[in-house]
């Protein structure tokens, strides 16, 4: 039976599963001291009567003697495998001959702990962890065991192990117990919430609890378990409460409260029950009894339909939507230049301090991200997880745009992630999913897609409507999914501002998913950023948002009513804002532009020109630059007005005088006198106004361009020749256009680190086959060192610093 179908016949039946094996062989005169695994070897006839006792008692389940037959405790654990599961298959035949039983019985492969703690605990890895754990599974699948019980777990990272390695390696059914304290968490600090969180998505079939202590303390676990998940619950709790008389272990026999407990267990919804330590074949006729007259009333399980979005560590559980949930996101090496350098030099003390603070802050996940160029990045986000899990117990965020890394992030952490991103592109869908759906994680989903983001909302919610569509086509549930309808910066695309808004609520009425955003990106290229930043949240948390992935040490001192107006684009340019919160120096140059001038005089004509420019006054700009070109040639007004404005714009820009609404207001103000520059110059006949060809190009598999095309605009109102790429462009693209037009000049973008990658790429191919072309590489990941390990000639933070480049290029 496949595993969907094995979990679907525990939810419409219980099975009833066998009792205590250690204590039966005890009784049978096993010695201390004597491993159990080896009486299948010396002797088998009491493994067998064991066996068939218990399915002679009403046992549906009957577990192997392989608790402990890993190749740490045994260097012939194969053979003691294969010669346990051979007699459990001798008993049940023994069985079916002597007994008119039409019902399956079946056989678990049974896997307890390897005995060794897993890093950090202890000197285990998680990789030779795995190994022991697939060495047995292969073992059972390949001697006929039905399923893979894996039991008395106390380590969740333990567990977690466990089950890869079976759900990898066979093809078997996978049910996982763990064994509590009193305290209501185990041994290791694993609670109830945070066991079902994390297991139910590693493509187990049942979950639940064993050991510990009898059945009348373990119900408060199964009470908390069903409010958590949708999984059947398999439950197998010792015989009471055990007591040392003489040095003996002995365990309470009252069959009749045991009776009792059962038929909770039953009322509960719980899929199948047995016995640990102390059970023995009389505590099988109890379930027994208890599951058939219970069956006689019921066609299924009635359980709670759980829909939480819940992310949790080792030892606790966030479930967004409850509250807001607060991602912190310093953990990112975008624009840090700190973090960038602890990751690069693995100074891993300054990556847990800065976790600890956020989690002091209020962060209730933690976004982690290692993207820096020059690092192996799926290995180094391996060892933050390790590093950071050992001392934190807030949930992670595996951020990348890495396959490779986030599958690490994923597979290594003690827990259910949330992992960001997927997207609606096609290989996005077809390679983040199969991560998200294998290790049970949550997944943001952004409004994206081939097309880059979608202006309107409409869109957009089609692309998340994509997402939750194929993620559950694949099995993963709605409740795993959120949607990031991505922020978009208002400085330069103000009118979609609230088209994020909307999506958000589109999101949650229509979809009923939970919602994530990156809210700072709304405040980019603005002064005093927290005041944008905490009006957006304000207004996405109104709107439905559940997970702002935000600072959260950031100080917020706004003004509401300033920064609404920006974030609603009742403020055109955010200059209001800007004005009032600027604190712009006024220049003796700013000064002298207010004078009244005379229009009627050339130099009055010129003064109001470089006006408009620094004040984005386009009409006038053009208005005013058909009244100059009368009087000057059209080369002489870009060289000694247009260019030395521009460049008091752009030193503006740097010193934090002015914001990048003016940058690009200015530039876009040029457009407009350009073109009636480049037209007396086609009337006249004269050469193109064309200070250099430059190509511009986001790279491979990038699809940010928002800071290319700010320096597309910039650099043509400088009056030079630009072949925008766009993005997501190939090197083989790039280098064929260079050489058909003689470029000399390029410009590459790139935004995700993982992306870099693709700009060495394409470096590589230019520096082949085109060694004249000059580079120029910029983007929020880079830096001028990366620029200088990628082989590029030039890095520019911004388009200002772009300008300076291209200007000391073509001056030669």
């Amino acid at each position: 039976m496949d595993k969907a179908s094995f979990s679907q016949y525990l939810i419409e039946k219980r099975l009833v599963f066998d009792g205590a094996m250690g204590t039966a062989l005890q009784n049978n005169g096993l010695p201390l001291g004597v491993q159990p695994e080896n009486y299948n070897l010396t002797h088998p006839e009491i493994i067998k009567r064991i066996h068939l006792n218990y399915l002679e008692a009403g046992a549906d389940v009957i577990t192997t003697n392989t608790f402990g037959a890993n190749a740490l405790k045994f260097d012939n654990y194969e053979k003691v495998i294969t010669s346990a599961i051979g007699h459990a298959k001798e008993a049940r035949n023994d069985y079916f001959k002597t007994h008119d039983d039409n019902t399956k019985k079946w056989i678990a492969l049974d896997l307890g702990p390897l005995g060794a703690l897993i890093e950090p605990l202890g000197q285990l890895t998680f990789d030779q962890a795995y190994a022991l754990y697939a060495n047995q599974v292969k073992v059972g699948e390949a001697n006929g065991c039905d399923f893979i019980l894996i039991e008395t777990i106390t380590d969740l990272y333990e567990a977690k192990v466990a089950i890869l390695a079976s759900v990898e390696n066979t093809s078997l059914p996978v049910v996982c117990t763990m064994s509590f304290e009193a305290s209501g968490r185990t041994f290791f600090g694993t609670d109830v919430e945070s066991m079902v969180t994390v297991l139910e998505g590693l493509g187990v079939s049942a979950i639940g609890f064993n050991c510990s202590f009898g059945a009348v303390e373990m119900l408060p676990l199964i009470e908390k378990a069903v409010q958590f998940t949708n999984l059947p619950i398999i439950v197998q709790p010792n015989a009471g409460l055990p007591k040392i008389i003489e040095s003996v272990t002995v365990y309470d026999k009252d069959y009749d409260q045991f009776e009792q407990s059962v038929q909770q267990f039953i009322e509960l919804g719980v899929s199948g029950i047995g016995g640990c330590c102390g059970t023995d074949e009389r505590h099988i006729e109890t379930i027994r009894k208890v599951v058939d007259n219970a069956s006689q009333f019921e066609t299924h399980i009635e359980r709670k339909h759980v829909l939480e979005t819940r992310v949790a560590s080792y030892a606790k559980h966030v479930v967004i939507g409850d509250t807001v949930t607060v991602i912190g996101e310093r953990l990112n090496p975008t624009g840090k230049k700190r973090l960038k350098e602890a990751l690069l030099n693995r100074e891993y003390d300054y990556v847990l301090k800065e976790a600890i603070l956020q989690v002091e802050q209020g962060a209730k996940i933690l976004d982690v991200n290692v993207g820096v160029p020059g690092l192996d990045e799926p290995m180094v986000m391996k060892e933050a997880i390790l590093k950071i899990q050992a001392i934190i117990n807030a949930p992670l965020q595996i951020d990348s745009s890495n396959t490779a890394s986030i599958e690490a992030g994923a597979r290594y952490y003690n827990g259910k992630p949330l992992i960001n991103s997927v997207n609606g592109k096609r290989e996005s869908l077809d390679t983040i999913l199969p991560i998200v759906k294998k290790y049970g994680a949550c997944v943001i989903g952004l409004t994206l897609d081939d097309s880059g983001i979608p202006a309107k909302a409409e869109e957009r919610f089609r692309i998340a409507e994509t997402i939750v569509y194929e993620a559950e086509k694949i099995g993963i549930p709605r409740k795993n999914i959120l949607i990031d309808c991505l922020a978009l910066t208002a400085s330069a695309q103000q009118a979609e501002v609230f088209e994020t808004l909307k999506t958000i609520e589109m999101v949650k009425s229509k979809l009923g998913v939970c919602t994530a955003l990156g809210v700072s990106n709304v405040s980019f290229g603005l002064p005093i950023r927290d005041h944008i930043n905490q009006a957006f949240l304000t207004m996405a948390l109104y709107a439905g948002l559940d997970a702002p992935i935000i600072n959260p040490g950031h100080a917020h001192m706004m003004s509401a009513v300033a920064s609404f107006e920006v974030l609603a684009n009742k403020d055109p340019q955010s200059k209001r804002y800007i004005e009032k919160y600027g604190q712009i120096a006024k220049t003796e140059s700013d000064i002298s532009l207010k004078i009244e001038m005379d229009a009627n005089t050339l130099e009055g004509m010129v003064k109001q020109l470089v006006y408009a420019i620094h004040n984005g006054l386009k009409q006038q700009s053009r208005d005013l630059t058909i009244k100059i070109v009368s009087e000057m040639e059209p080369l002489a007004i870009v060289e000694s007005i247009i260019i030395p404005t521009l460049n008091d714009v752009g030193l503006n820009y740097e010193n934090g005088i002015t914001f990048l609404p003016q940058l690009i207001q200015s530039a876009e103000t040029v457009q407009s006198a350009f073109e009636i520059l480049k037209e007396k110059m086609a009337t006249r006949g004269d050469v193109a106004l064309n200070r250099g060809k430059v190509l511009l190009a986001t790279v491979k598999h990038d699809i940010h361009d928002i800071g290319k095309n700010i320096v597309k605009v910039v650099l043509e109102n400088y009056g030079y020749q630009i072949f925008d790429m766009g993005k997501d462009v190939s090197p083989a693209v790039i280098l064929e256009t260079c050489l058909k037009n003689d470029i000399k000049l390029v410009g590459l973008s790139a935004l995700m680190t993982t992306t870099v990658s693709s700009m060495t790429e394409t470096i590589a191919l230019l520096r082949a086959h085109a060694e004249d072309v000059t580079i120029v590489v910029g983007g929020a990941v880079l830096s001028a060192d990366t620029a200088k390990q990628i082989n590029a000639d030039y890095y520019a933070k911004d388009a200002r610093d772009m300008v300076k480049i291209a200007e000391a290029f073509f001056k030669g």
